[in-house]
């Protein structure tokens, strides 16, 4: 799937992978943020994704009037989980905003665990 970005040239498509990658490398440099997670359907465990892999903590959806985007992270024991999450908000919609031209019309930071970092 991908978002379309329409000009007077024509259209541009970029693919819903990239806007993952966009996001998730995005996220990954937020203070506070241990890394992106995969939700376990089976055991409704939350795993740590390696860095290679933080693009499938993401979701991405496109429509009319913008693109969502959902983010699954697990956050650092300690801090303040709502300063984090909107840290993580305003980071991802501006860099998307500025490198693809789209509209994000909503960024979900969804909290799927928290870890002591040493």
């Amino acid at each position: 799937m991908s978002a379309t970005l329409v000009n007077e040239l024509g259209n541009i498509f970029i693919d819903h992978e990239v806007l993952a990658f966009i996001a998730g490398t995005s996220a990954m440099e937020c203070y506070g943020l241990v890394g992106m997670a995969k939700k376990s359907t089976a055991s409704g465990i939350a795993e740590l994704l390696k860095r290679e892999n933080q693009s499938k903590g993401v979701k991405v959806r496109s429509g009319n009037d913008g693109v969502i985007i959902d983010l699954f992270v697990i956050v650092e024991f300690g801090t303040r989980i709502s300063a984090v999450a909107q840290n993580i908000i305003d980071k991802v919609k501006y860099n998307i905003e500025m490198m693809t031209g789209l509209k994000v019309k909503h960024v979900n930071v969804n909290i799927q665990g928290v870890r002591v970092e040493k």
